[in-house]
């Protein structure tokens, strides 16, 4: 039964710790990793499930070196937001995959991505055709930003001189069979709403439905089951 506290308080300690080192990191440990930010967390948390089943070992031990790797991490994120050249050694640079038309072939090889997942990641940010794309660059956190050319970037409000209404989010009503009542009453509407919106769109049972999605114009979106699979591949 001791050992059964112990490891109990020893496993809320080491979490209540890496909880308050994280927080004293910052937010990027979760959000925007970077290469030495990934290898800080994953010691840290090795460090932690080390220190929760510390039952015959000092336990201050690896909570030390928890502390030392955080201040670790802080030391260097203080420094390099006053020196560049020191963030550039410790972060590396942004690499240049493609610009103007031409791919980088050398910068993607120093990057360790070969041409079909540059290819993928385009298709995944929306460029399926490589002549819409200016410029794509890896930044130093691994993700790839992407500039489309001037004749293929969205149009603004602010192109055409016009004031936009505000923009409501969606919110869905049924999800995967299932009635979300609370969400129906949210949007101003009731079942009797939801009804007759389902029959007009010829859905017989809302359990067909997968998902159906009330908008700011106060129209429902439904998505029906479709349990048939797509087996084309058009990529590879």
């Amino acid at each position: 039964m001791d050992i059964i506290l112990k490891i109990i308080a020893l496993t809320t300690g080491s979490a209540v710790t890496l909880y308050i080192l994280t927080r004293l990191m910052g937010n990027k440990e979760m959000s925007q990793l970077t290469m030495f930010d990934y290898i800080i967390g994953i010691t840290i948390g090795s460090i932690a499930a080390e220190m929760s089943t510390a039952l015959e070992d000092d336990f201050m031990q690896p909570l030390v070196a928890m502390i030392i790797y955080a201040i670790i991490s802080i030391a260097i994120s203080v420094f390099s937001c006053h020196s560049l050249r020191f963030r550039r050694f410790i972060y590396g640079n942004s690499l240049i995959l493609y610009d103007n038309d031409e791919i980088y072939v050398k910068n993607l090889k120093k990057a360790k991505i070969d041409i079909n997942e540059f290819l993928m990641q385009c298709r995944v940010n929306g460029f399926f055709n490589l002549n819409n794309l200016k410029t794509a660059i890896l930044e130093i956190n691994g993700k790839i930003s992407f500039l489309p050319k001037e004749n293929q970037r969205p149009v603004t409000p602010l192109d055409l001189n016009i004031s936009p209404s505000t923009e409501k989010i969606c919110i869905t009503v049924i999800l995967d069979g299932v009635l979300l009542k609370k969400n129906l009453q949210y949007s101003g509407n009731d079942e009797i709403w939801l009804q007759k919106q389902l029959v007009s769109q010829n859905v017989k049972d809302m359990k067909d439905v997968f998902l159906a999605i009330c908008d700011a114009q106060n129209n429902l979106i439904v998505y029906l089951k479709n349990e048939k699979e797509n087996k084309n591949d058009f990529f590879q």
